[in-house]
């Protein structure tokens, strides 16, 4: 079963992991939600995911629930909002079927607190040890988070994989 998981807004992530019963998680790709356009004209590149998605054919997609930061103002929230609409209506049109998952549900399942974005990144290099490059820099959380998404069970609808954790050190 392939599964996306999705990390959204203008600076996301999206990412498809192959579950298996038999067999650990494999993260298969990644790509940074592709953006047109610069400042307050970004947005996201449909387009591309489209045919991401196409190249692809998951099974699942989970969303990450998106809602207004505090202290964001109007026109930032409105951007990322127009970016999750974006990523959400092209995951509908592809006819993918899709769950929105709560932060605190896929953090909770991954031992993660809060917002710390580096743990999210450490725990995905610990879940896919081959998967080093596409988590390299500090700046590669969006892509780790999408991945540890993607692995989250989901009543009725995912089961619960089989987390293989490599307790190596990660740097």
């Amino acid at each position: 079963m392939k599964i996306c998981g999705i990390d959204p807004g203008i600076h996301g992530a999206l990412a498809i992991v192959a579950i298996n019963d038999s067999i650990a998680p494999q993260l298969l790709d990644v790509l940074d939600v592709p953006v047109i356009g610069s400042g307050a004209k970004e947005r996201v590149n449909t387009v591309l995911i489209w045919d991401w998605f196409a190249h692809h054919n998951p099974d699942h997609a989970l969303i990450e629930r998106a809602d207004s930061m505090p202290k964001q103002g109007v026109a930032s929230t409105f951007k990322y909002a127009r970016a999750v609409g974006s990523l959400e209506t092209v995951v509908a049109c592809r006819d993918i079927p899709y769950s929105i998952i709560e932060p605190a549900v896929w953090k909770k399942f991954h031992h993660l607190r809060g917002g710390d974005k580096e743990a999210s990144r450490q725990r995905a290099l610990q879940l896919f040890p081959t998967a080093r490059t596409w988590f390299a820099r500090k700046l590669d959380h969006q892509r780790a988070e999408a991945a540890l998404i993607a692995l989250t069970p989901v009543p009725g609808v995912l089961p619960k994989a089989t987390l293989v954790e490599h307790v190596e050190s990660v740097a």
